[in-house]
């Protein structure tokens, strides 16, 4: 088995990722192979042509058009030592509960001239700006992980009983009814996780390169695209909004800036109602378990984590729920022997009986 793992290693992130499609988009499969006069062949045609158009194309066109950008991006990062920030807005002030701080950290900004805002955010554009350009960069082996993503997930849909039918038995085979239980809780797991988190990314920066493109702000699909890839990362599409508003500021166009500000907030919300509604359709976590699976499965295992995490998680938390609930809760009160009349406490204060 680990020479075997060995082996298919160049193909376990492909194998990974279409095992994840196939599983969160078998329900389509059956409609589809239904239209189709139960054709499986044909379903799995219009299947794979679907993850081109609405999956690969789009992840593509993300990547390239950061990568095509990317003398641009590192350009505007080198030119923040000579950019000054405007005084803050006199509204920012009356902005309940943080507007106060907040017009004190953009004025603190603002007085340090150019340069100052270089000072504070430099670390982290940095660090972000290489990371994202470092990913960016690779498009040829994005091409390379996607046509092997295709394939095996044309394998999986033509033969998706099969595969799923072994995996069952080798579940029962190590941990019994518990093991088939915890394959059926992971597959409505990833199914449950894809929808929130991909739909709630789509929506998300859909909605804000809506409002950047109304508001004229230049470069409106590269902050898309970067909104994208931020809400993937669970990150939010707060912050490239943010930077429009920022340059509608600067050049005195205070009511689009205003506008998109409250844009962008009502959009940087709509993940804490969105993902947890699509994602409790599928399997019963607590936002807390959502959050932390996502985050913490993306920083353990990259974006694949993204279902990765919370799918061990929901299994984990299920099972070991489960485990708990086989054995009764103790009881409340203890009998004192020979006195079957009196009852002493296991916990808190003895009682005297009258």
């Amino acid at each position: 088995m680990v020479g075997s793992l060995y082996v298919l290693q160049p193909f376990l992130p492909g194998l990974i990722w279409a095992t994840t499609i196939v599983v969160a988009t078998w329900p389509v499969l059956l409609v589809v192979q239904q239209r189709c006069g139960g054709r499986r062949w044909a379903a799995t045609v219009v299947m794979l042509l679907i993850l081109l158009v609405v999956i690969v194309l789009p992840l593509y066109q993300v990547i390239s058009t950061l990568a095509e950008h990317s003398g641009a991006i590192m350009d505007a990062v080198k030119r923040l030592p000579d950019y000054t920030l405007l005084a803050p807005p006199g509204w920012i002030r009356s902005v309940p509960v943080a507007g106060p701080k907040l017009a004190q950290e953009w004025q603190t900004l603002s007085d340090a001239g150019a340069g100052g805002l270089l000072a504070r955010l430099e670390p982290y554009l940095t660090m972000a700006a290489r990371w994202l350009l470092s990913h960016a960069a690779i498009v040829g082996v994005f091409v390379m992980h996607m046509l092997i993503t295709i394939v095996i997930s044309g394998i999986l849909y033509s033969q998706g009983d099969a595969a799923a039918e072994f995996v069952k038995r080798f579940s029962n085979r190590l941990a019994g009814e518990r093991g088939v239980a915890a394959v059926r809780l992971a597959g409505a797991a990833v199914r449950a996780v894809a929808l929130g988190i991909v739909v709630t990314a789509v929506v998300q920066s859909a909605l804000g390169g809506v409002g950047l493109w109304i508001a004229g702000v230049p470069a409106a699909g590269i902050l898309t695209a970067l909104m994208v890839m931020l809400c993937l990362a669970q990150l939010g599409p707060f912050l490239p909004m943010l930077g429009g508003v920022i340059w509608l500021f600067q050049n005195d166009m205070r009511l689009a800036a205003i506008l998109l500000l409250v844009w962008a907030l009502i959009v940087a919300m709509l993940d804490n109602l969105l993902r947890p509604m699509l994602i409790k359709r599928g399997v019963n976590l607590s936002l807390l378990l959502i959050l932390s699976g996502v985050l913490g499965g993306m920083f353990a295992f990259g974006i694949v984590g993204l279902f990765i995490g919370p799918v061990i998680l929901a299994v984990t938390s299920t099972l070991l729920k489960a485990w708990i609930d086989e054995v009764p809760p103790p009881a409340s009160t203890v009998a004192i022997p020979n006195t079957p009349d009196a009852t002493l406490p296991v916990a808190g204060p003895t009682r005297e009986k009258a």
